[in-house]
């Protein structure tokens, strides 16, 4: 993609979301970006993939699920639920394809998986879905007995630019203790995608990456 049409997609998202939610795309955008060029993926990738991954966030719940529906989408329970915090993830791979243009299915996958993770995933998915955990904006990572909220996050930060895999493990490690902690419902597909990652990293095992050339 070339710069101009970067440029294009920023003002469409700077046009189409409220603006706390393009600051944080933006942030995840650039987060992305920088996490793409130190493990060797595609920048321009990252940054479509970050520009777009809340794209879907503009539209109501109702429009999001007829979106999924429509398109034979699947979704689990909480997923499909009102005022779901996930939704927008699938419906947005979509609307990224269908209004944006966008047919790399590893940015597509990337947007879609952003919110759940799944096992297998690709070097972008993995950056997205951590970009957007750790962008500069976000405050809110779990606090323990031994650390303060911010030393967390220092420290996911850093596991993020030496390994992908331990960054995406300790997120989904305190994403679920969170949930926990809460009383929330834990989505299926982050459980599978946290067992598969704690099965890796617990072997010392590097996970085999996604092939997404003939997805």
């Amino acid at each position: 993609m070339k710069t101009s049409n970067l440029a294009k997609l920023r003002k469409e998202m700077e046009k189409e979301l409220e603006s706390k939610r393009y600051e944080h795309t933006l942030s995840v955008a650039y987060t992305a970006a920088n996490l793409a060029a130190v493990h060797g993926v595609d920048v321009e990738k990252a940054l479509v993939a970050g520009m777009l991954h809340d794209c879907a966030k503009c539209l109501s719940h109702k429009k999001q699920l007829a979106l999924c529906t429509k398109n034979h989408i699947q979704l689990s329970d909480l997923e499909a639920a009102e005022d779901s915090p996930l939704i927008h993830a699938k419906a947005g791979c979509i609307l990224a394809k269908e209004e944006y243009g966008i047919t790399d299915e590893d940015i597509l996958h990337a947007i879609c998986y952003h919110t759940t993770g799944r096992p297998q995933m690709s070097p972008l998915e993995k950056i997205i879905y951590i970009a957007d955990y750790i962008e500069p904006e976000r405050k809110h990572i779990k606090r323990t007995a031994e650390e303060t909220m911010q030393d967390r996050l220092t420290q996911v930060r850093r596991m993020a630019y030496r390994d992908l895999d331990e960054a995406l493990c300790n997120i989904l490690i305190d994403s679920l203790a969170y949930l926990q902690e809460k009383g929330g419902t834990v989505d299926s597909m982050t459980q599978k995608t946290y067992e598969y990652y704690r099965q890796y990293q617990n072997n010392g095992i590097m996970q085999p990456e996604r092939n997404t050339e003939h997805e």
